[in-house]
Protein backbone atom coordinates (compact mmCIF):
# COMPACT_ATOMS: atom_id res chain seq x y z
CA UNK A 1 0.00 0.00 0.00
CA UNK A 2 1.26 3.49 -1.00
CA UNK A 3 2.30 5.61 2.04
CA UNK A 4 -0.50 8.29 0.44
CA UNK A 5 -3.20 5.09 0.26
CA UNK A 6 -1.98 4.34 3.83
CA UNK A 7 -2.89 7.76 5.40
CA UNK A 8 -6.29 7.36 3.84
CA UNK A 9 -6.95 4.37 5.20
CA UNK A 10 -5.70 4.48 8.65
CA UNK A 11 -8.37 7.80 8.35
CA UNK A 12 -11.08 5.10 7.27
CA UNK A 13 -10.44 3.33 10.28
CA UNK A 14 -10.81 6.14 12.49
CA UNK A 15 -13.90 7.18 11.09
CA UNK A 16 -15.14 3.35 11.47
CA UNK A 17 -14.32 3.45 14.85
CA UNK A 18 -15.70 6.43 15.60
CA UNK A 19 -18.84 4.86 14.25
CA UNK A 20 -18.76 2.42 17.37
CA UNK A 21 -17.96 -0.75 18.26
CA UNK A 22 -19.20 -4.64 18.00
CA UNK A 23 -21.60 -5.07 15.48
CA UNK A 24 -21.67 -1.53 13.80
CA UNK A 25 -17.88 -1.53 13.44
CA UNK A 26 -17.96 -5.13 11.66
CA UNK A 27 -20.15 -3.29 9.42
CA UNK A 28 -18.28 -0.12 9.17
CA UNK A 29 -15.32 -2.36 8.81
CA UNK A 30 -17.13 -4.12 5.67
CA UNK A 31 -18.08 -1.02 4.01
CA UNK A 32 -14.34 0.60 4.37
CA UNK A 33 -12.86 -2.78 2.24
CA UNK A 34 -10.69 -3.55 5.64
CA UNK A 35 -11.19 -7.34 4.62
CA UNK A 36 -9.72 -6.45 1.16
CA UNK A 37 -6.80 -4.85 2.39
CA UNK A 38 -6.19 -7.89 4.60
CA UNK A 39 -5.69 -9.45 1.32
CA UNK A 40 -3.48 -6.72 -0.12
CA UNK A 41 -1.38 -5.49 2.69
CA UNK A 42 -1.80 -7.70 5.99
CA UNK A 43 0.74 -5.95 7.68
CA UNK A 44 -1.06 -2.21 7.16
CA UNK A 45 -4.48 -3.87 7.44
CA UNK A 46 -3.39 -5.78 11.13
CA UNK A 47 -1.33 -3.15 12.85
CA UNK A 48 -3.22 -0.13 11.65
CA UNK A 49 -6.02 -1.63 13.39
CA UNK A 50 -5.53 -3.11 15.80
CA UNK A 51 -3.43 -0.74 17.71
CA UNK A 52 -6.51 1.67 16.99
CA UNK A 53 -8.72 -0.89 18.62
CA UNK A 54 -6.84 -0.97 21.34
CA UNK A 55 -6.64 2.78 22.04
CA UNK A 56 -9.74 2.81 21.83
CA UNK A 57 -11.03 -0.35 23.58
CA UNK A 58 -13.34 -1.39 20.64
CA UNK A 59 -14.13 -4.62 19.73
CA UNK A 60 -14.88 -6.54 16.67
CA UNK A 61 -14.54 -9.79 14.68
CA UNK A 62 -11.63 -9.13 13.61
CA UNK A 63 -9.33 -11.16 15.41
CA UNK A 64 -11.17 -14.23 13.86
CA UNK A 65 -11.19 -13.04 10.05
CA UNK A 66 -7.19 -12.58 10.87
CA UNK A 67 -7.04 -16.32 11.81
CA UNK A 68 -9.06 -17.40 8.80
CA UNK A 69 -7.26 -15.23 6.79
CA UNK A 70 -3.97 -16.90 7.76
CA UNK A 71 -5.64 -20.65 7.23
CA UNK A 72 -6.72 -19.10 3.91
CA UNK A 73 -10.60 -20.65 4.56
CA UNK A 74 -12.57 -19.02 1.96
CA UNK A 75 -15.86 -17.94 4.69
CA UNK A 76 -13.20 -16.42 6.61
CA UNK A 77 -14.85 -13.19 6.20
CA UNK A 78 -17.99 -14.34 8.09
CA UNK A 79 -15.76 -14.09 11.32
CA UNK A 80 -16.73 -17.19 12.96
CA UNK A 81 -13.54 -18.46 12.63
CA UNK A 82 -12.97 -20.12 16.42
CA UNK A 83 -9.75 -18.79 18.06
CA UNK A 84 -7.96 -21.28 20.39
CA UNK A 85 -8.75 -20.74 24.15
CA UNK A 86 -7.14 -18.34 26.61
CA UNK A 87 -3.85 -19.67 27.49
CA UNK A 88 -3.20 -21.90 24.39
CA UNK A 89 -2.17 -21.72 20.59
CA UNK A 90 -2.77 -24.52 19.29
CA UNK A 91 -5.96 -25.66 17.23
CA UNK A 92 -9.27 -25.39 19.02
CA UNK A 93 -10.47 -29.00 17.84
CA UNK A 94 -9.22 -32.29 17.90
CA UNK A 95 -9.84 -34.92 16.05
CA UNK A 96 -9.78 -38.80 16.46
CA UNK A 97 -11.56 -40.78 13.85
CA UNK A 98 -14.91 -39.30 13.28
CA UNK A 99 -15.29 -37.93 16.99
CA UNK A 100 -14.75 -34.30 17.10
CA UNK A 101 -14.01 -32.26 20.31
CA UNK A 102 -14.42 -28.54 20.37
CA UNK A 103 -12.71 -26.11 22.83
CA UNK A 104 -12.35 -22.25 22.04
CA UNK A 105 -13.50 -18.83 21.92
CA UNK A 106 -15.58 -16.73 19.77
CA UNK A 107 -18.18 -13.60 20.04
CA UNK A 108 -21.18 -12.77 21.23
CA UNK A 109 -22.15 -12.17 17.41
CA UNK A 110 -20.13 -14.95 16.35
CA UNK A 111 -22.76 -17.51 18.27
CA UNK A 112 -25.94 -16.63 16.64
CA UNK A 113 -26.50 -19.97 14.51
CA UNK A 114 -23.62 -19.65 11.50
CA UNK A 115 -21.53 -22.07 10.83
CA UNK A 116 -18.13 -22.33 12.61
CA UNK A 117 -14.60 -22.92 11.36
CA UNK A 118 -12.89 -24.74 13.24
CA UNK A 119 -9.04 -26.02 12.99
CA UNK A 120 -8.48 -29.74 14.05
CA UNK A 121 -5.72 -31.84 14.74
CA UNK A 122 -5.58 -35.34 13.97
CA UNK A 123 -3.13 -38.00 13.35
CA UNK A 124 -0.16 -35.38 13.62
CA UNK A 125 -1.73 -33.14 10.83
CA UNK A 126 -3.92 -30.35 10.92
CA UNK A 127 -7.38 -29.24 9.02
CA UNK A 128 -10.48 -27.22 8.73
CA UNK A 129 -13.31 -28.31 9.38
CA UNK A 130 -17.19 -26.26 9.28
CA UNK A 131 -19.79 -27.10 12.49
CA UNK A 132 -23.18 -26.02 13.10
CA UNK A 133 -23.27 -24.13 16.00
CA UNK A 134 -26.60 -26.06 16.33
CA UNK A 135 -24.01 -28.56 18.10
CA UNK A 136 -22.20 -26.71 20.30
CA UNK A 137 -22.16 -25.23 23.74
CA UNK A 138 -21.78 -21.57 23.82
CA UNK A 139 -21.38 -19.87 27.36
CA UNK A 140 -20.54 -15.85 28.25
CA UNK A 141 -16.99 -15.73 29.47
CA UNK A 142 -17.68 -12.96 32.63
CA UNK A 143 -13.93 -12.79 34.44
CA UNK A 144 -12.27 -9.12 34.12
CA UNK A 145 -13.64 -7.60 30.84
CA UNK A 146 -17.17 -9.27 30.37
CA UNK A 147 -17.36 -6.05 27.93
CA UNK A 148 -15.57 -7.89 25.36
CA UNK A 149 -18.34 -9.79 24.68
CA UNK A 150 -16.10 -13.44 24.34
CA UNK A 151 -17.69 -16.95 24.85
CA UNK A 152 -16.54 -19.83 25.39
CA UNK A 153 -17.36 -22.50 22.82
CA UNK A 154 -17.06 -26.18 23.58
CA UNK A 155 -18.45 -29.38 22.09
CA UNK A 156 -18.31 -33.42 21.78
CA UNK A 157 -18.62 -35.62 18.88
CA UNK A 158 -19.54 -32.73 16.99
CA UNK A 159 -20.77 -33.65 13.55
CA UNK A 160 -18.69 -31.75 10.72
CA UNK A 161 -18.79 -30.81 7.24
CA UNK A 162 -16.57 -29.54 4.04
CA UNK A 163 -12.99 -30.93 5.86
CA UNK A 164 -9.82 -29.14 4.50
CA UNK A 165 -6.55 -30.29 5.09
CA UNK A 166 -3.83 -27.99 5.89
CA UNK A 167 0.12 -28.24 4.96
CA UNK A 168 2.51 -28.32 8.16
CA UNK A 169 3.25 -24.84 8.09
CA UNK A 170 -0.18 -22.81 7.72
CA UNK A 171 -1.35 -23.40 11.39
CA UNK A 172 1.82 -22.30 13.05
CA UNK A 173 2.03 -18.99 10.14
CA UNK A 174 -1.70 -18.05 11.41
CA UNK A 175 -1.25 -18.10 14.43
CA UNK A 176 2.21 -15.84 14.12
CA UNK A 177 -0.37 -13.29 12.40
CA UNK A 178 -2.90 -13.72 15.09
CA UNK A 179 -0.13 -12.82 17.56
CA UNK A 180 1.18 -9.99 15.58
CA UNK A 181 -2.14 -8.46 16.05
CA UNK A 182 -2.93 -9.15 19.55
CA UNK A 183 0.51 -7.67 19.76
CA UNK A 184 -0.73 -4.57 18.38
CA UNK A 185 -3.81 -4.40 20.36
CA UNK A 186 -1.60 -4.53 23.50
CA UNK A 187 0.56 -1.61 22.23
CA UNK A 188 -2.49 0.49 21.48
CA UNK A 189 -4.45 -0.66 25.07
CA UNK A 190 -0.84 0.41 26.46
CA UNK A 191 -0.27 3.71 24.78
CA UNK A 192 -3.73 4.74 26.24
CA UNK A 193 -2.90 3.61 29.83
CA UNK A 194 0.46 6.08 29.42
CA UNK A 195 -1.95 8.64 27.98
CA UNK A 196 -4.24 8.96 31.02
CA UNK A 197 -1.17 8.42 33.43
CA UNK A 198 0.48 11.24 31.97
CA UNK A 199 -3.18 14.05 31.63
CA UNK A 200 -3.48 12.83 35.49
CA UNK A 201 0.03 13.50 36.12
CA UNK A 202 -0.44 17.23 34.56
CA UNK A 203 -4.01 18.19 35.85
CA UNK A 204 -3.43 16.39 39.76
CA UNK A 205 -1.96 19.10 42.12
CA UNK A 206 0.04 18.27 45.10
CA UNK A 207 2.04 20.62 47.52
CA UNK A 208 1.22 23.47 44.71
CA UNK A 209 2.73 21.34 41.92
CA UNK A 210 1.28 19.29 39.28
CA UNK A 211 2.50 15.92 40.32
CA UNK A 212 4.21 15.19 36.71
CA UNK A 213 7.39 17.39 37.86
CA UNK A 214 8.09 14.92 40.79
CA UNK A 215 10.81 12.84 39.96
CA UNK A 216 9.12 9.72 40.63
CA UNK A 217 6.44 10.28 38.81
CA UNK A 218 8.34 10.95 35.95
CA UNK A 219 9.93 7.92 36.25
CA UNK A 220 7.23 6.03 35.78
CA UNK A 221 6.27 7.64 33.15
CA UNK A 222 9.30 7.44 31.42
CA UNK A 223 9.68 3.93 32.34
CA UNK A 224 6.39 2.81 30.65
CA UNK A 225 6.93 4.89 27.78
CA UNK A 226 10.10 3.16 27.08
CA UNK A 227 8.51 -0.17 27.22
CA UNK A 228 5.83 0.49 24.74
CA UNK A 229 8.23 1.61 22.22
CA UNK A 230 10.61 -1.43 22.56
CA UNK A 231 6.93 -3.30 22.15
CA UNK A 232 6.34 -1.69 18.93
CA UNK A 233 9.63 -1.59 17.60
CA UNK A 234 9.59 -5.83 17.86
CA UNK A 235 6.32 -5.67 16.24
CA UNK A 236 7.84 -3.76 13.21
CA UNK A 237 10.83 -6.13 13.00
CA UNK A 238 8.30 -9.22 13.64
CA UNK A 239 6.75 -8.25 10.59
CA UNK A 240 9.88 -7.62 8.66
CA UNK A 241 11.23 -11.08 9.41
CA UNK A 242 7.55 -12.83 9.46
CA UNK A 243 8.73 -16.20 11.33
CA UNK A 244 6.99 -17.88 13.97
CA UNK A 245 9.67 -17.20 16.44
CA UNK A 246 9.69 -13.49 16.01
CA UNK A 247 6.23 -12.97 16.57
CA UNK A 248 6.15 -15.03 19.36
CA UNK A 249 9.15 -12.89 20.97
CA UNK A 250 7.33 -9.51 20.33
CA UNK A 251 3.40 -10.84 21.42
CA UNK A 252 5.67 -11.73 24.32
CA UNK A 253 7.64 -8.64 24.84
CA UNK A 254 3.94 -6.74 23.89
CA UNK A 255 2.16 -8.37 26.67
CA UNK A 256 4.95 -7.82 29.09
CA UNK A 257 5.21 -4.18 28.19
CA UNK A 258 1.63 -3.95 29.03
CA UNK A 259 1.54 -5.03 32.31
CA UNK A 260 4.84 -2.48 32.87
CA UNK A 261 2.31 0.60 31.26
CA UNK A 262 -0.58 -0.54 33.40
CA UNK A 263 1.43 -0.74 36.98
CA UNK A 264 3.24 2.29 36.60
CA UNK A 265 0.11 3.92 35.52
CA UNK A 266 -1.83 2.75 38.31
CA UNK A 267 0.43 3.84 40.87
CA UNK A 268 0.49 7.46 38.73
CA UNK A 269 -3.21 7.84 39.18
CA UNK A 270 -3.39 6.43 42.47
CA UNK A 271 -7.13 6.12 43.77
CA UNK A 272 -8.74 7.40 41.18
CA UNK A 273 -7.31 4.62 38.73
CA UNK A 274 -9.34 1.90 40.76
CA UNK A 275 -12.89 4.09 40.11
CA UNK A 276 -15.00 2.38 37.95
CA UNK A 277 -15.84 6.39 36.82
CA UNK A 278 -12.23 6.32 35.63
CA UNK A 279 -11.38 4.67 31.81
CA UNK A 280 -8.14 3.42 33.05
CA UNK A 281 -9.78 0.25 34.05
CA UNK A 282 -11.36 -0.72 31.01
CA UNK A 283 -7.85 -0.80 29.55
CA UNK A 284 -6.19 -2.68 32.62
CA UNK A 285 -8.83 -5.02 32.11
CA UNK A 286 -8.51 -5.46 28.48
CA UNK A 287 -4.77 -6.06 28.76
CA UNK A 288 -5.09 -8.71 31.12
CA UNK A 289 -7.88 -10.74 28.79
CA UNK A 290 -5.26 -10.06 25.78
CA UNK A 291 -2.60 -11.28 27.60
CA UNK A 292 -4.02 -14.81 27.47
CA UNK A 293 -4.91 -15.13 23.37
CA UNK A 294 -2.68 -17.11 21.55
CA UNK A 295 -0.16 -17.50 24.72
CA UNK A 296 0.73 -15.10 27.56
CA UNK A 297 3.50 -13.64 27.62
CA UNK A 298 5.09 -15.80 30.72
CA UNK A 299 3.78 -19.25 28.90
CA UNK A 300 5.39 -17.54 25.39
CA UNK A 301 8.49 -17.03 27.28
CA UNK A 302 9.27 -20.22 28.56
CA UNK A 303 8.63 -21.96 25.27
CA UNK A 304 11.24 -19.59 23.64
CA UNK A 305 13.59 -20.36 25.87
CA UNK A 306 12.83 -24.35 25.79
CA UNK A 307 13.27 -23.46 22.15
CA UNK A 308 16.69 -22.27 22.37
CA UNK A 309 17.74 -24.89 24.73
CA UNK A 310 16.37 -27.45 22.33
CA UNK A 311 18.22 -25.90 19.30
CA UNK A 312 21.53 -24.11 21.19
CA UNK A 313 20.56 -21.37 18.49
CA UNK A 314 19.68 -17.37 19.10
CA UNK A 315 17.05 -16.30 17.07
CA UNK A 316 18.69 -13.56 14.05
CA UNK A 317 19.15 -9.80 15.32
CA UNK A 318 16.58 -7.15 13.41
CA UNK A 319 18.69 -5.34 10.70
CA UNK A 320 19.22 -2.08 12.62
Amino acid sequence: MEETERVLFERGLRHALDAGTGADLDEALGALGWHEALDEDPRTAVSALFELQGATDADSEALAAVLGHGLGWPSARTGRVLLPPPGHAGPPGTLEGAALTVRGLTTARGSDGSPVVVATRTGGKDVVVEVSAAHLTLRPVAGVAPHLGLVEVVGTDVPFTARQDLDAGDWPEAVALCRLAVGHELVGASRSMLDQARVHALQRIQFGRPISSFQAVRHRLADALVAVEAADAALQSAWDERSPASAAMARALAGRSARVAARHGQQVLAGIGFTTEHGFHRSFRRVLVLDELFGSAASLTRELGRQLLATGTLPPLPPL
